[in-house]
């Protein structure tokens, strides 16, 4: 086939055409996201009554929805958490389940559950999935800081601005907060009341009374059908107000005993933009829809608004279309100077500007003709797959080096240009495909690594796989045609003058002839480089800090907030502004989400009333540090019975990987006990910080409820009923509600109270009349106050309180604590943490890396037919794993997934090298050479294309040794493992491998 495409450049430059078109095409085609599109294995569902405290909410509701949930297949994990009002279950599934099935699942659990849980809506459910996390935040402040302008703002926000959004196309959704519902408030004179002789519940009736709907009703008049309505509902304020009613010979009208307003809701949250109250909208992208489309219709809509509503300014914040452009960006101009550092090193070598030219040709169309397929088998460009094609870029050049590198050493020995490519095409094709098999082979055993990582990774394995593949195919169809055809005219191979001035051969002969002949006489060295490395590789894994991810770079973040005080929503919001004062000059932008907020899919987490976060965006790093240790500091000085945390600002790659839990956490459960009481627990937590006096332990959340206790003798003795007791209260309190009126597309309640102004105040002043007699409700109950959990937190265990515990010497401070529990006679404690997560996925990746290693041994093993030969060339992986592994001990990073992704792909491109000579010298023996003759006369002819090769892929990846993005940051350690691995790697492939070889060889042969 080869001889017949020799005699055909004009077809061979047409079908080469045809690809890089397709390939184009598929590029303008692909999606772009930040990650692969995939199924996130949890499902979250939210219950919610404004009637139930924490406690109330676990034992009636949460638990009995447990109980049945746990029973869905796949369920790995599920924890709940309890709070006043509502009440979260998050479930977790085993990686590789239909997601889609078992959202069905659990809605049909929920579903017959509802028959036995208390009067409440039925719980919300919630997949999780790529697009829930916003693509942005929009902040709407009304220019003039009033009140009045603020709740205009508020009702405009959700009745146009909302749906206009929506409108767009690329938007699936937009979920607001911080906006503000009206209520019509009646609050009786209660002094008319007496003088009339009406009752509260009297008065109630008369406006219950006037709320009349028939329903479907209808009448038959002949041969005509009518249906029947009937004109008595209130619609409006003015309504109510006008309500006639009788009382003895009068005839009146609500309006005459009663105030009747309509006004904003009671707060229980509220969202600061940059010191002002705002309205928030959060915007999530269709699934199916381009971030950079969803970006170009946002920043139109945007304009619009702005010339369109001047009196309302509008800010865009945490803007992940920003991060994903940044981040592909970097990427792609990253991938572009490898490709030009690595055309830089080829010219330098190959001592002419044809050849260098083929090698730089083969670059960019593989990787157009990888684009193509990507399209086809349904990739995506993301982070992911980008630093698949990064890792190619290094090796796609490796091919056509050797291919070229050998037809010149053919032609230079003498042979006819014509017969040099085609038997130099021959003679390394078949190593070529080894060498590419290799390094796809050890990216196969990625896919298998549990969770959402080993998914995640698939398309960084199939980027790899197709750009190798690809310039492998380029290589052989198309370098050997342009070589044969720009170099036909010439008699002999002539290097450039200028370039062989420069030509650093002659110097690399003497000393790589100097160094290696240096080791095959001291072969004990090489053996000892060999052993010292298989003890400081297993050394370095057993002592090196394991995380799950490399430290990323974040212009900001979000603290939260737990005053653990009971404290009102306004003075949740003077602490906030206090702080968000004190930081102005540092932010580029701040917004506060104060109390409990109003998204559906619960982007800000689970807020109450005393609690809040804080997003902080800055300039650079430095300055977000800064920010952070002063609001940390003020924080700790002025509430020193506050919780606090900072966090990253939410983006896809953090929900999918971020480490939400410490450590270690301790799970403190009673046993003997019938449930967790928070004085014991304090006692237990005391004894515990005095076993880890270094160690940080976190007071109990508590809260402080005030507890009526109705008297059941005195109400028999005055006939008084515990609902009129309990309507008196929520009078008092302001939250007796008896209907809602529709107004367009908003619900308005109406509510009945009388504005009391304290606790004291309803004891005191409140009355119940019965029989014409005045009976004082503090004859009927009293009033004191009750401390109880903030958050009652379950599993599949039942309750239990965490522990955090932000240490190192996990199994220590486990059998400490496992001792301080078992000293206390009523609890008991497991454990969770992001330590035995990380372990496990370490554990994972040298699971994978010992699997690549046998992969390799069989790959091997297959080509030179013999079983001590791959064993000579995969020594050559441990001495790389060793000396990357105490690079990255010495520069203070960590063994995480992405280092661990270095070490498994050097394991295959490290050893192409190796697997070149190794052929060389067998063949040359086949030829009659002798042994040592034919170690050093292969170490001549491989040494240009070893070294070569070996620049390539390290100048490509050398850009991404800057840090400062996402993108750039992930690919850090992994960048690091692979210059390491790469340049140790080829050192031992020019002086260590040829003595190892001699040295075993040698033995046989005597």
């Amino acid at each position: 086939m080869l001889k017949t495409l020799l005699d055909r450049p004009i077809s061979v430059t047409m079908m080469m055409l045809v690809v890089v078109v397709l390939g184009i095409v598929s590029m303008r085609l692909l999606p772009v996201s930040l990650i692969p599109d995939m199924d996130i294995p949890y499902i979250t569902i939210q219950a919610v009554s404004s009637q139930m405290s924490a406690r109330e909410m676990d034992e009636s509701v949460i638990k009995t929805l447990r109980q049945q949930l746990m029973q869905v297949n796949g369920v790995e994990e599920i924890t709940t958490e309890s709070r006043d009002g509502f009440g979260t279950i998050r479930l977790r599934f085993s990686h590789g389940s239909d997601m889609d099935y078992v959202f069905v699942e659990v809605n049909e659990k929920i579903d017959r559950c509802m028959s036995v849980l208390p009067d409440i809506d039925r719980p919300k459910v919630l997949k999780a999935s790529a697009t829930d996390i916003p693509a942005f935040y929009i902040n709407l402040t009304p220019v003039e800081d009033t009140e009045e302008a603020f709740n205009q703002m508020s009702r405009f926000a959700q009745d146009v601005i909302c749906k206009r959004l929506e409108q767009q196309e690329e938007v699936a959704m937009v979920d607001i907060s911080g906006y503000i519902d009206d209520q019509i408030m009646i609050i009786p004179d209660q002094r008319k009341l007496d003088q009339l002789g009406l009752t509260q519940a009297q008065f109630e009736n008369i406006v219950n009374s006037s709320n009349i709907h028939l329903g479907s009703l209808t009448i038959h008049d002949g041969q005509y059908r009518y249906n029947v309505k009937f004109l008595s509902s209130v619609a409006a304020c003015e309504d109510i107000a006008n309500i006639w009613f009788r009382t003895g010979d009068r005839v009146m009208q609500i309006k005459d005993i009663a105030s009747v307003q309509q006004q904003p809701g009671k707060k229980t949250g509220l969202v600061r933009s940059d010191g002002k109250r705002s309205v928030c909208m959060a915007v999530i992208k269709q699934n199916d829809a381009r971030m950079s489309a969803l970006r170009r219709s946002m920043d139109t809509m945007m304009g619009n608004f702005s010339n369109e509503y001047p009196e309302i300014k509008f800010t865009v914040t945490r803007d992940q279309t920003q991060l994903l452009e940044y981040s592909i960006n970097n990427l792609v101009q990253n991938i572009m100077v490898g490709v030009i550092l690595a055309c830089l090193v080829i010219f330098f070598f190959m001592k002419d500007f044809r050849s260098p030219a083929l090698v730089s040709l083969t670059m960019p169309v593989a990787l157009i003709f990888s684009m193509a397929v990507f399209y086809v088998m349904g990739l995506s460009i993301n982070i992911i797959s980008l630093s698949g094609l990064l890792l190619g870029v290094g090796m796609m050049a490796d091919n056509t080096i050797v291919l070229v590198d050998n037809i010149t050493g053919r032609w230079q020995r003498g042979e006819a240009l014509r017969d040099a490519v085609i038997e130099g095409t021959k003679e390394v094709a078949g190593p070529m495909l080894s060498s590419v098999l290799t390094t796809c082979a050890v990216f196969i055993p990625l896919i298998f690594v549990s969770g959402i990582a080993g998914e995640l990774f698939f398309d960084q394995a199939m980027a790899v796989t197709i750009v190798l593949l690809t310039s492998y195919v380029v290589t052989l169809t198309v370098i050997p045609v342009y070589y044969y055809w720009w170099y036909r005219k010439l008699p002999s191979f002539r290097a450039n003058p200028l370039l062989e001035r420069i030509s650093f051969d002659e110097p690399l002969r003497r000393w790589d002839e100097k160094i290696m002949g240096w080791f095959i006489e001291h072969r004990v060295v090489a053996w000892s480089i060999l052993a010292v490395s298989v003890v400081g590789a297993v050394v370095c894994f057993a002592l090196m800090p394991k995380e799950r991810l490399p430290e990323m770079t974040y212009t900001e973040t979000i603290m939260t907030i737990d005053w653990n005080e009971q404290i009102s929503i306004w003075e949740n919001e003077r602490r906030v502004a206090s702080l968000e004062n004190m930081i102005r000059n540092e932010c580029l932008q701040t917004t506060s989400m104060v109390g409990m907020q109003r998204f559906i899919l619960g982007h800000s987490g689970e807020l109450g009333t005393g609690e809040t976060s804080i997003y902080v965006n800055c300039e650079d790093m430095k300055t977000v540090e800064e920010v952070k240790t002063a609001l940390a500091k003020a924080v700790s000085e002025k509430y020193p019975s506050a919780v606090y945390g900072f966090e990253v600002s939410g983006n896809i790659f953090d929900a999918v990987f971020a480490e939400s839990e410490a450590p270690l956490v301790a799970r403190i459960r009673p046993a003997s006990l019938p449930r967790l009481e928070v004085e014991g627990l304090r006692g237990l937590l005391g004894k515990l910080r005095a076993k880890l006096p270094g160690v940080h332990i976190e007071d109990v959340p508590v809260k402080t409820d005030a507890l009526f206790i109705a008297d059941p003798q005195m109400m028999t003795l005055y006939d008084v009923s515990y609902l009129e007791l309990s309507s008196v209260l929520r009078n008092s309190l302001n939250e007796n509600r008896l209907f809602s009126i529709v107004q367009g597309a908003r619900t308005i309640p109406v509510l009945t109270g009388d504005d009391a102004g304290s606790l004291a105040e309803i004891l005191s002043e409140k009355f119940i009349v019965k029989d014409g007699v005045r009976i004082p409700v503090s004859v009927l109950m009293r009033q004191t106050y009750m401390a109880d959990f903030k958050t009652v937190v379950s599993g599949a265990e039942g309750n239990y309180y965490p522990v955090s515990l932000d240490v190192d010497n996990v199994p220590e401070v486990m059998a400490i604590v496992n001792s301080v529990v078992g000293e206390n006679d009523g609890y008991e404690v497991s454990y969770s943490g992001s330590w035995f997560s990380n372990r496990k996925m370490v554990l994972e990746l040298m699971l994978v890396l010992i699997i690549a290693v046998v992969l390799l041994y069989l790959i091997l093993a297959s080509q030179f037919e013999s079983l001590l030969q791959p064993v000579i060339i995969l020594s050559e992986i441990v001495v790389d794993v060793f000396a990357s592994l105490i690079v990255l001990w010495v520069m203070g990073l960590s063994i995480n997934l992405m280092s661990m992704i270095g070490l498994v792909v050097i394991c295959g491109i490290v050893i192409n090298d190796s697997i070149l000579k190794i052929d060389t010298i067998n063949r040359m023996r086949k030829e009659g050479y002798a042994l040592r003759q034919a170690v050093t006369e292969a170490s001549s002819r491989r040494r240009k294309a070893i070294i070569m090769t070996s620049l390539t892929t390290i100048l490509a990846v050398c850009p991404f040794l800057s840090r400062g993005n996402m993108g750039d940051d992930l690919q850090y350690p992994m960048s690091i493992v692979i210059i390491v691995g790469m340049t140790i790697g080829t050192l031992v492939s020019l002086f260590v491998l040829p003595a190892l070889y001699y040295s075993i060889y040698r033995r046989k042969d005597e």
